[in-house]
């Protein structure tokens, strides 16, 4: 059996922090890494930067299944280091002598380095649920005449880059709830429920103050519960998860007694942030405070929750302008899945230009600050069916799941965190 003439075609990134993410503005420097076997001819070569959102689930009725699916494209930039029809508009890369790249490669490996910048706009963030994701790639292709293309990704982690604090979001959320007991408990209770505010970073404390007058014949105890609801719409039709991030319990409060209870709940810092600016899915969490009452049901108050990214997550985020070009869209939290460890590089054999180096091929813009060793190309996500069962801190069988018919919430296009609309704050 013959070998093949493309022993191998890779794409790898540079991390510019410790938590290898990258958010708005920041730039992303690679390689795209082809090993042949012997004298190549190619007809392009190519390297692209995107971003996109997908959903993806079927579902029966009656003897028939459906597929509900849909995509949200945010950006997609491609540019050549090889390309034998060139039209206008495709971005051409030079080796570092300012050279183009030549069209046929000896045996070997052969390194083209490329930087992108990403956009000023704030994107949903990386995101992997049981039937949605939202990714951001690097993709490179080598096309050749009478072969199928070779092609090669490598996944990054995007984070939001700082935003500035919406008000609704810094201020205190009030709630009261009266209940009048029936059957085994006579009396009635009533609680006054406060939080400080409604957005919180990973890791912060969420403080509540709980006001409760228990003039019930039992002793009543407070509870706290955070839950995570994803969302996922196509076609009309709208897929539901909730998750229990976690419930606390506060002291008991003996019959004809008044108390007011403070409780500071810890954010995990491995949630995912809240995700409000994505057409077809949603990240959203509610606290529920509630009195567990015995023998009768339990009161109960919730209030929205927005988990907002942390604010020093950038690497070399100095830019001023986007390296992108003109842009058509409009402008615009799991922490993210911790990037894979980077293994080394295999040493090049035949190096074409010097990757980050100001001026080489592909180098548009300042020089960023630093261009550590290549990031590691994860592998692709996929889109789970619904009956997804993952590790724990997934969303598989433990988890409710529904289906209705429920339109996604009219929130503006891009705008990371709009005002929210009153039906979420009831549901």
């Amino acid at each position: 059996m013959m070998s093949l003439t493309v022993k191998n075609i890779s794409v790898v990134y540079n991390a510019i922090n410790q938590s290898n993410t990258f958010t708005s503005g920041d730039f992303i420097s690679g390689q795209v890494i082809l090993d042949v076997a012997k004298d190549t001819q190619m007809q392009s070569l190519s390297v692209k930067i995107k971003g996109k959102a997908e959903v993806c689930w079927s579902e029966r009725h009656g003897k028939k299944t459906v597929v509900y699916s849909d995509k949200e494209k945010y950006y997609s930039v491609e540019r050549f280091f090889v390309l034998e029809n060139q039209t206008h508009g495709n971005e051409m890369l030079r080796d570092s002598s300012g050279q183009p790249y030549p069209s046929v490669v000896a045996p070997g490996r052969h390194v083209y380095p490329f930087t992108f910048q990403l956009p000023l706009q704030h994107f949903p963030p990386t995101f992997k649920g049981s039937v949605g994701k939202i990714v951001y790639t690097l993709e490179t292709k080598l096309s050749r005449s009478m072969r199928i293309s070779s092609k090669a990704k490598a996944e990054f982690h995007y984070v939001p880059g700082p935003i500035v604090s919406n008000p609704e979001l810094m201020a205190p959320q009030y709630g009261t709830k009266d209940k009048q007991m029936k059957l085994f408990t006579s009396g009635s209770v009533s609680m006054n429920i406060k939080t400080e505010k409604m957005g919180y970073y990973l890791g912060e404390g969420l403080k509540v103050l709980a006001e409760v007058q228990n003039n019930s014949s039992r002793a009543v105890k407070p509870k706290y519960c955070l839950y995570e609801k994803h969302s996922f719409f196509a076609r009309g039709k709208r897929r539901l998860y909730t998750h229990e991030v976690f419930k606390e319990e506060g002291e008991p409060i003996e019959p004809s007694l008044r108390k007011t209870v403070t409780k500071v709940l810890p954010i995990p810092p491995s949630l995912n942030i809240s995700i409000l600016n994505c057409k077809i899915l949603k990240v959203e969490y509610r606290l529920r405070v509630y009195l567990d009452v015995p023998y009768a049901s339990d009161p109960e108050i919730k209030f929205p929750v927005v988990i907002l990214p942390l604010q020093s997550l950038s690497g070399a985020n100095s830019a001023t302008n986007s390296d992108f070009g003109i842009w058509n869209q409009p402008p615009g939290g799991n922490v993210y899945p911790k990037a894979p460890p980077m293994p080394p590089s295999a040493p090049p054999l035949n190096v074409v230009g010097q990757a980050g180096q100001f001026g080489a091929p592909g180098y548009y813009g300042p020089p960023p600050s630093q261009f550590p060793a290549p990031g590691y190309p994860g592998p692709p996500g996929q889109c789970a069916p619904p009956s997804y069962t993952g590790p724990p801190g997934q969303f598989g069988s433990s988890v409710s799941h529904q289906s209705d018919s429920s339109a996604p919430p009219p929130y503006q296009e891009y705008q990371l965190y709009p005002q929210l609309p009153d039906h979420l704050k009831k549901s």
